[in-house]
């Protein structure tokens, strides 16, 4: 197949690197300037020179839905743009797109990122996808097809805590039996609600609210979704701490992974002050804190392993 061409519009931003580098997507690789990316079935290539993004192996109306190019980013910074803080993440990171994923395998994934780090995330949906999915040749390189629930569905426990799931091994296979057998339906979910969507997906075997928020965010196109993790814990408790009574800093301070409670306290702040786009907030002020705190010079009052969990 021919490469193609997309012109992309100067007054709306759009950074590939950004997109593909912040932690919301897993397979997607590096080599050389090409960005390599397996969705579903399908691989394909892409790269970004200025304006234009070149790519090979797709079509434009999936690339263009694919990395959200359709979306109004000027008018989604206008409303998050409410502080010095958000501020300053998007003027560093401008052009950075939620991606629009393949529901079962953002699903998948995020049951796996469950207190991994991204590296270790990638490595098991390797494994799972050489394992239980189809091999596909392109560029001379082989890939892997994301495996099908039915795939997963009828392995064992044991051959999926061989691919390094350890105890999400369970989780995977009872949350693939679930969606195979009862019929499940993402679009369904697409067209509800976020409360609704997240009170669906929390039902599912080893989905907490912080999975079900990613997945609402990251593939079921909840833009108002906000997730927690230790990163946007910290970013709350760090910029917004003024927000919440002085006792309940100092107790969600002192711990790593925030209670349900918690949780939930802190993803309804973030809902409420950056509104129907606080995703996009989410993964900015989230990518950005990444970022500084790789940097030791730029790390403040916490101090955090980087190979702690996404």
């Amino acid at each position: 197949m021919d490469c193609v061409i997309i012109r992309l519009d100067s007054s709306c931003p759009f950074n590939l690197d950004f997109t593909l580098c912040c932690g919301q997507v897993f397979r997607w690789d590096k080599r050389g300037t090409w960005w390599y990316g397996i969705v579903g079935e399908d691989v394909f290539k892409i790269r970004q020179t200025d304006n234009e993004l070149e790519f090979e192996n797709n079509d434009v109306d999936f690339v263009r839905h694919y990395f959200g190019l359709s979306e109004d980013l000027p008018k989604i910074f206008s409303t998050i743009r409410k502080d010095k803080h958000i501020k300053h993440a998007i003027e560093k990171f401008a052009g950075l797109r939620i991606l629009h994923q393949n529901p079962w395998e953002c699903l998948i994934s995020y049951i796996c990122a469950t207190y991994k780090n991204i590296p270790a995330v990638k490595q098991m949906l390797l494994k799972l996808s050489r394992k239980f999915g189809r091999k596909i040749t392109f560029d001379k390189r082989y890939f892997y097809a994301f495996p099908a629930s039915q795939s997963l569905a009828k392995a064992s426990v044991k051959e999926l805590a061989e691919c390094g799931l350890g105890y999400r091994a369970k989780y995977v296979s009872g949350t693939a039996k679930r969606i195979y057998d009862d019929d499940f339906s993402f679009e369904d979910l697409r067209k509800a609600s976020h409360e609704k969507a997240r009170r669906e997906l929390v039902n599912l075997p080893g989905v907490g609210l912080k999975v079900a928020d990613c997945v609402s965010l990251f593939s079921l196109e909840k833009l108002e979704a906000f997730p927690i993790d230790i990163w946007i814990k910290r970013v709350v408790l760090k910029y917004y701490a003024n927000n919440f009574p002085t006792e309940s800093v100092k107790k969600m301070s002192s711990k790593k992974s925030p209670s349900k409670a918690e949780y939930e306290r802190l993803s309804l702040f973030g809902r409420k002050y950056f509104g129907e786009y606080a995703g996009y907030a989410q993964e900015y002020l989230y990518h950005s804190e990444r970022a500084e705190t790789s940097n030791p010079k730029m790390q403040k009052t916490f101090k955090l392993n980087p190979k702690n969990s996404i």
